[in-house]
């Protein structure tokens, strides 16, 4: 029976790559965030009370059209015995998934904000004359309309942020790895055999240097160019933020999972491996 686990946690924190990774193992599929959870959404608010069809389902009816949603989608990777579905909202919906699936987990990337905004600002000013739809006009003025619409409760990082933090200190927080971008990149090999572990599954040799992962023309739609695209090699590379000072030390503060206190969720990051 294929076995179902998710891929979730903030923007720009390496989910494309450690998709990228996984699905070399030719018994995983792994691929960029898909528009299940969306699909989920959108049947629920048709069978919910303020639809006027409600009266036509029950819990169960509802419940059974929620996984022939992530059935049917997955069809075509029928031969594959795990899959990893990525979102950033399944941290919200961990209340559904355990309702619908048999001992899953949630692998959620988690990187600095502050370096998460950096990295949105990177791609943005490399696309000089391309403006995306990531932003609305009036927040993409200047570095600082810019961070703080993502960091937004509506925006890309704020909204995943508060999923992850809703998660993080919920009832099934033990469904949880925490997975730090800068610990995923300088040590790929031992990041991937914590992660075999906690999803109960055999080691696979990967290839750290031949990473291949790219959604160009969904990039190109979306007027962010790069987005998706994964380097072959995984590697950790030093730099400069362009963010100014000010701005990446108030977003900085935002790593709540460096205090594990209130949770019983697994976590991979830089005070983790120090112990």
């Amino acid at each position: 029976m294929q076995r179902v686990h998710f891929i979730s946690g903030l923007p720009r924190s390496g989910s494309t790559l450690l998709a990228g990774i996984l699905r070399q193992n030719p018994r995983m599929h792994a691929a960029m965030s898909s528009p299940v959870s969306a699909l989920m959404q959108g049947c629920l608010e048709q069978m919910g009370a303020s639809s006027e069809f409600y009266t036509f389902f029950n819990e169960k009816k509802r419940k059974s059209i929620c996984q022939a949603i992530f059935t049917a989608f997955y069809q075509e990777h029928s031969d594959k015995d795990i899959v990893f579905d990525t979102n950033r909202i399944w941290t919200a919906r961990l209340h559904q998934l355990v309702e619908l699936f048999d001992d899953f987990k949630v692998v959620c990337c988690v990187r600095n904000p502050a370096w998460v905004l950096d990295s949105f600002e990177k791609i943005y000013r490399k696309n000089p004359f391309d403006y995306s739809r990531i932003y609305a006009p009036q927040a993409r003025q200047t570095v600082y309309t810019r961070c703080e619409s993502l960091a937004g409760v509506n925006g890309s990082l704020g909204s995943a942020w508060s999923a992850l933090k809703e998660a993080y200190y919920g009832e099934y927080s033990e469904k949880l790895l925490l997975i730090d971008y800068d610990l995923l990149t300088q040590y790929p090999a031992r990041t991937l055999k914590l992660l075999y572990q906690f999803v109960g599954e055999q080691g696979f040799d990967h290839d750290f240097n031949k990473v291949e992962y790219e959604e160009g023309e969904f990039d190109v739609q979306l007027g962010a160019k790069g987005l998706h695209t994964v380097k072959k090699q995984v590697s950790f590379t030093p730099r400069r933020s362009i963010l100014p000072p000010e701005l990446f030390e108030k977003y900085s503060e935002m790593m709540f999972w460096m205090d594990s206190t209130g949770t019983s969720a697994s976590i991979i990051s830089a005070k983790e491996s120090a112990k």
